[in-house]
């Protein structure tokens, strides 16, 4: 009998622990001291759902509810945690009839909280990596057993090709050197996929690192070392899908789990989007073009979530909170915000915003129109009374005039003018500064090409994205003159590996080793430029004043305080002569000083702008 009982108690003990081992608790930790005290587990278990739940140690009465889902392999449990003022471990007893077991539980202290996370601003300069293309700094990453791609071809534009964190952390001074002051990488989130899973979008795990990435030390290593050096670091965040093969995928947990669930697990049909983005805010649209738009999926290889599920909802708001106190963000991308359940994004971005006051959101709207970006960002002047509660979007609008004003022939209506038109539509958004203005990024053209590879107009557009009053983002490669001309709006192209990021690599672009005379000089003044833009309070944060461009020339110019900045740009093939006379709000300076070339002049010569360039000046008294 003694020995029937030592069997069955280690057969009990041995599917305790078998039990213990197989459990998915998300958020995997959190915090004391949340300004919401109220927390939602998702619990995963085999047959979790018919188990009771109660929590050891005298703290059950920090449950409010547990909730059941349609799938038997589920439970979500609501804790209030108000009453917590200190880090401790819970213990939850998951029970039934037949058997039971525990799952310990980490409430942490806040190490940064409201105060220390901070927000990217108009003072910072953004850097975007997508990191399978940027540095390969641990080759032993480069393919890891058990995921279900493991081809890596630097020869594939749609292979993986090996770079990862450690890359993006070794590249830190080069970075700090070019005077950016924020990173941006695409997704790190684990993308279990069988194919084109560089790219990072199709997220199959919310709470894990891709480890062809690296691991989570090292996400955190590298949010560190950037804020060592006052740099901060973005995270692309996707809300509107997630991969496939994500783990969930093949066990929902509700019936409304994702958009389009019962005609994808019944008939394999995949309702996908109509793209009608403005049907958003279109107050004439159908709802069946509204819903056509937010319930489609972009592809078969990333489902469409359902922010209307409560569930879901909070899910994600839970995911960000713990993404930005995990790692001490300085800012979140959030991918395709127009495509998300609008009611959700705003609670969303209010979530973190209550939580965190002083952070950054930045939404990706690509649209041309001024009128559909400036509708996201935060504002109580939309017509239908939408608050978004989003700090900053994408300025697509002033991307698009770039291109156009430095591309075009000058007439009356194109050319430099298309330009200072679109900028003078500032009068229209809530805080055009907070705005994200780019020459390119990781879905469109290289600025490079986008320009017809002339350098001379890339240069300008170097300048008014630095002297813009807006929060600049720059493409990895940029200054180096990387291009896609061979294949227009081909993405594996444009992601193009950075030279010098691999062993054995011809090309350095770190160490300035077999660039061209022109990759120099560009990667020369595009360090010039944004240097002095973090050394420029008038540049970062300073008031705007811009002429219309006469003659083929543009004259804009920032100041705070005492600090005036000029910057002049000639498309002209002939130099010009400025006469400083003609611009009364410049007046009443003697001498200017050329930050580029070091020189200072007297005002009472002409100011010489040479042909298809610019002149940036700064005025003295």
């Amino acid at each position: 009998m003694r020995k029937f009982r030592i069997f069955l108690g280690l057969f009990l003990l041995t599917f305790w622990f078998a039990k213990a081992q197989d459990i998915r608790v998300e958020p995997p930790n959190w915090w004391v001291g949340m300004a919401n005290s109220e927390l939602q587990l998702l619990v995963k278990a085999d047959d979790v759902g018919a188990f009771q739940v109660k929590l050891k140690k005298g703290r059950n009465q920090l449950i409010k509810k547990v909730h059941q889902a349609d799938s038997p392999n589920y439970l979500f449990i609501d804790l209030d945690l108000s009453s917590v003022k200190k880090p401790e471990k819970l213990v939850f007893e998951f029970s039934n009839k037949a058997s039971k077991f525990e799952h310990e539980y980490e409430l942490y202290e806040l190490e940064f909280g409201a105060e220390k996370i901070k927000g990217f601003n108009s003072g910072d300069a953004i850097y975007l990596i997508t990191p399978d293309r940027f540095v390969n700094g641990d080759e032993s990453n480069d393919s890891v057993s058990g995921l279900k791609e493991q081809t890596v071809d630097r020869s594939h534009d749609y292979k993986r090709h090996g770079g990862d964190i450690s890359g993006i952390i070794q590249a830190i001074p080069y970075l700090n050197d070019l005077g950016m002051t924020a990173v941006w990488s695409s997704p790190l989130l684990i993308n279990d996929m069988a194919e084109q899973s560089y790219h990072g979008y199709a997220i199959t795990d919310f709470y894990k690192v891709d480890p062809r990435f690296g691991a989570l030390q090292e996400y955190r290593l590298l949010s560190d070392e950037l804020r060592n050096r006052e740099m901060k670091l973005i995270m692309d965040q996707v809300n509107n899908h997630c991969g496939s093969n994500h783990w969930w995928m093949s066990d929902l947990p509700f019936s409304d789990w994702i958009n389009g669930q019962e005609a994808f697990l019944t008939s394999g049909e995949i309702p996908y989007s109509n793209h009608r983005r403005t049907t958003i805010q279109d107050p004439y649209a159908a709802q069946k073009d509204k819903d056509g738009m937010l319930e489609g999926w972009f592809v078969s290889a990333m489902p469409d979530l359902n922010h209307r599920n409560p569930f879901m909802a909070r899910y994600l708001i839970q995911n960000s909170l713990w993404w930005i106190e995990t790692l001490g963000l300085g800012g979140i991308r959030q991918d395709t915000y127009p495509y998300n359940d609008p009611t959700f994004m705003a609670e969303w971005a209010q979530a973190i915003q209550t939580q965190y006051p002083k952070f950054t959101i930045v939404g990706e709207e690509w649209s041309y129109n001024p009128l559909r970006v400036g509708y996201w960002q935060q504002s109580e002047s939309n017509a239908d009374g939408y608050e978004s509660h989003l700090p900053s979007v994408f300025d697509f609008p002033l991307q698009k005039a770039l291109v156009d004003a430095l591309t075009n022939e000058e007439s009356w209506d194109k050319g430099l003018i298309e330009w200072y038109t679109a900028l003078s539509n500032d009068f229209y958004y809530p805080n055009p500064k907070a705005l994200v203005f780019m020459g390119d990024n990781h879905d469109m053209d290289r600025i490079y090409t986008q320009l017809g590879e002339d350098i001379n107009l890339h240069h300008m557009a170097l300048a008014l994205l630095a002297m813009a009053p807006r929060t600049p983002q720059l493409y990895y490669g940029t200054e180096i003159l990387m291009q896609n001309t061979a294949k227009p709006h081909d993405h594996g192209l444009i992601r193009t590996d950075f030279p010098g990021g691999w062993l054995g690599d011809e090309i350095n672009a770190f160490i300035k080793l077999g660039l061209t005379p022109e990759q120099k000089a560009t990667q020369t003044i595009f360090a010039q430029l944004f240097q002095l833009r973090n050394r420029s309070e008038a540049m970062r944060f300073g008031e705007t004043l811009h002429y219309a461009p006469n003659d083929g020339v543009y004259v804009i110019s920032r100041f705070f305080e005492s600090e005036k900045l000029v910057l002049f740009l000639n498309k002209n093939e002939e130099d010009r002569q400025i006469d400083l006379s003609d611009y009364k709000e410049l007046q009443g300076y003697d001498r200017y000083y050329d930050p580029i070339s070091e020189v200072e002049s007297s005002i009472s010569e002409l100011i010489r702008v040479q042909p298809r360039s610019f002149l940036l000046i700064q005025l003295k008294p």
